[in-house]
């Protein structure tokens, strides 16, 4: 009898299943660590998520590393892998590359925004507005992270949008961070606003001033937050 040997099409495809598999499994743990179930500091079992995701520790060990690369886990040699911790002065840090890719969008999208685009940036403007008039926190962050993430993927530089994106998932893990107050969301929203009208009128410097601006000042709003947030509380003794 002959042996049986791989072809080169058996090769593939098990490297594509293999590949798909690790992708899977990559975007299960990132929906767990970025809705904070796998929260900040904690250490990954591998035992028990292999189970949980019904798969085999090689391709949660290849998924770890992918996400060890894009700044979600850390890995530590002989003591595994842990969900990363974000400090104040690195979510800073972040934030100010975040507003210089937010005026690069800004920039870009100005001068090739569709009228489709633009309906649809409206849209999420007006939505806002509405969550600013009731008062609805949780809607106003949802529409505000769709409305920036949009405006970076309409550029089509594929490049802006990978980073882009990495750096928001490492500041979800800022986990001190606080949403708008109630009080504030008017103004932010009509910031949005403005952002389209900006964009709206093909007035690129001033849409990326107008981004730049904005996501300062959602830096300086964590900034002051997450100083408050450090401080003791009302009738707590000073070490």
């Amino acid at each position: 009898m002959s042996e049986q040997h791989a072809t080169p099409v058996d090769t593939v495809l098990a490297l594509v299943q293999r590949n798909s598999l690790t992708r899977l499994v990559g975007e299960a743990l990132e929906k767990l660590i970025l809705s904070g179930e796998l929260s900040p500091g904690s250490k990954l079992n591998e035992a028990a998520l292999a189970e949980r995701l019904g798969v085999s520790r090689g391709p949660l060990r290849e998924a770890f590393r992918t996400l060890a690369e894009t700044g979600l886990i850390r890995q530590e040699k002989n003591r595994g892998a842990y969900v990363r911790e974000i400090e104040l002065a690195e979510a800073a840090d972040i934030y100010d590359v975040r507003a210089g890719l937010d005026a690069t969008a800004g920039r870009l999208l100005a001068g090739r925004i569709t009228t489709a685009q633009l309906a649809l940036l409206r849209e999420f403007a007006a939505g806002m507005q509405r969550a600013a008039a009731t008062n609805d926190v949780d809607a106003f962050h949802t529409l505000n992270l769709a409305f920036h993430d949009r405006i970076v993927e309409m550029t089509g530089n594929v490049a802006l949008i990978d980073v882009y994106r990495r750096l928001v998932k490492q500041l979800a893990l800022f986990r001190r961070r606080n949403l708008l107050a109630p009080r504030a969301i008017p103004h932010f929203a009509d910031e949005h606003s403005a952002i389209v009208d900006r964009l709206a009128a093909g007035d690129g410097p001033g849409a990326a001033e107008a981004l730049y601006q904005h996501a300062q000042g959602g830096r300086q709003r964590m900034l002051r937050d997450g100083e408050l947030a450090a401080m003791p509380a009302a009738g707590e003794k000073h070490a």
